[in-house]
């Protein structure tokens, strides 16, 4: 076996024994996970504003106080950082409505767009409107909910949604591209 795959195996087998209820595997889970987990969170946090009050160990920190309380079956290492891109995501929405509660909304709040789906003059605004085109997608086309927060905030290649929801690398390519149109066509007002 090559060293990630052994990695891999490593982190599924502590993942295992922590949803079996042995709470030992927690310290040395979060010792193999952490870099990542922090890779993870500064990939979510370089889409902000630079001067986000958000930092990346802060994020890291919620999501897995978070996913420690979880009862969740952990299928493997992909299905761990599904969900902790997913936990990361409600985080990052839960700040944005909290700092948008905080203040006036902005009067003109333009939109451009690139290929990481849209980019908001306000980090905020930006990030609320993503998720409400998140949660539109996911009462028609959930698949597609999947493989965008998989892609886009989770980081996850092509291959590895293959593999985390079962479907072939070719249709992960056509569902990735009609989420973005999708999601393109939503946050235009279309």
């Amino acid at each position: 076996m090559s060293p990630k795959r052994d990695e891999e195996a490593d982190v599924t087998q502590l993942l295992q024994q922590w949803s079996g209820g042995h709470r030992e595997a927690l310290d040395p889970l979060f010792a193999r996970i952490y870099s990542e987990l922090r890779g993870l969170a500064r990939s979510q946090l370089r889409r902000e504003n630079r001067n986000h009050t958000l930092q990346p160990t802060e994020l890291v920190h919620e999501a897995f106080a978070r996913l420690v309380v979880q009862k969740v079956s952990w299928q493997n290492r992909n299905h761990f950082f599904g969900i902790a891109a997913k936990c990361m995501r409600r985080i990052l929405v839960d700040h944005a409505r909290r700092k948008k509660a905080a203040k006036r909304p902005a009067v003109d709040a333009s939109v451009e767009l690139n290929d990481d789906l849209a980019v908001y003059v306000d980090a905020s605004d930006r990030i609320l409107a993503v998720n409400e085109a998140l949660d539109a997608l996911t009462e028609t086309r959930p698949r597609l909910t999947s493989i965008v927060e998989l892609k886009f905030f989770a980081g996850f290649s092509i291959d590895e949604i293959a593999a985390t929801t079962g479907v072939s690398p070719a249709t992960v390519k056509r569902d990735w591209d009609e989420a973005k149109r999708l999601l393109h066509a939503r946050l235009q007002g279309g």
